[in-house]
């Protein structure tokens, strides 16, 4: 397995050497403009509970200092804020005695935490999570799904087909679909941004009988073009391979430029549910680890979904 990487977070998982060995596009990035909306938001929660706490002061007791009602800065520290504003921000920098070239670079952080993502316009389909932004400002996506194929990989034919048999009404699944293309859009960014994708697939993901038989084929010939790209590894786990960890659910990870933790996302068919507990978060990337190792490489999974969509 590749060393870890320069540039990544130090929770980072074994992988983060990337299908090429390299840590990606966005992982060397340094500084505020490195982050993306959702993660600038997490960092700034943090290091506003950093500089408070060497004062002593609780949380509320900051909150009466500045004359807010007591929870503001509680919820501004525990990242349980939509968007920061700026006039409490630089009540909170002032009150900590910060100087010149800090102060600029949190509002400056701030400022790109403030930043209204897409996914804020399907709140219908995402409900409050975070997760659209997270993977969005990933530097690298590792997603493991039992049962059906990875978001990021599906055509519009095959998520059409597995919304059609959910309980949700065509209206929210016209909305879905939008989202899932939308969140699609970034593998293909040309400009350098793409994010690393290591997606772990299962034989079962693959036999299931939906759409037309050109369906399919259209969906394996997708597999294989996306296998192909220099960001994205792509690996089969074969029937063959016997029971392994994972098996109960879908797990995805995103990992972020240095200094900031993997996150990881359990998805069913109803919630997207963030892991919080620190050692949670070390089993499921262990987990992918262990799953990933199962599989076939990447070479061996082309071959395969090249010899089931000629068969």
């Amino acid at each position: 397995m590749p060393g870890l990487a320069a540039g990544m977070s130090r929770v980072s998982p074994p992988w983060v050497g990337g299908p090429g060995g390299s840590s990606g596009s966005g992982a060397a990035a340094s500084g505020p403009t490195a982050y993306g909306a959702t993660v600038a938001k997490r960092r700034l929660s943090r290091r506003l509970r950093e500089l408070r706490e060497p004062t002593r002061l609780s949380a509320d007791r900051v909150c009466d200092r500045l004359g807010w009602g007591r929870g503001k800065v509680g919820r501004i520290e525990s990242n349980a804020w939509k968007r920061p504003e700026m006039s409490d921000i630089r009540d909170l920098l002032r009150f900590y005695g910060l100087g010149d070239a800090e102060r600029r670079a949190l509002e400056e952080l701030a400022l790109l935490a403030r930043q209204r993502g897409w996914w804020r316009d399907y709140v219908d389909v995402f409900g409050e999570t975070e997760f659209p932004g997270f993977e969005a400002d990933a530097a690298r996506i590792c997603c493991y799904m039992p049962l059906i194929l990875p978001g990021l990989l599906q055509t519009p034919a095959y998520t059409e087909a597995q919304m059609r048999v959910g309980v949700h009404p065509p209206e929210w699944r016209t909305r879905a679909l939008q989202t899932r293309q939308r969140r699609q859009e970034m593998l293909a960014r040309a400009d350098g941004t793409a994010p690393e994708l290591v997606a772990v697939i299962s034989e079962a993901s693959l036999l299931y009988r939906w759409g037309t038989a050109e369906d399919r084929a259209a969906q394996l010939r997708q597999l294989a073009e996306a296998g192909s790209r220099p960001h994205v590894e792509l690996r089969l786990l074969r029937f063959a391979a016997g029971m392994h960890p994972g098996m109960c659910g879908p797990i995805n990870i995103f990992d972020f430029p240095a200094g900031e933790p993997s996150v990881v996302y359990l998805e069913t068919d109803f919630t997207i549910q963030a892991v919080t507990n620190p050692a949670d978060i070390t089993a499921y990337i262990d987990t992918f680890d262990r799953i990933r190792r199962a599989a076939l490489d990447p070479a061996d999974t082309r071959a395969y979904l090249a010899t089931l969509a000629t068969g």
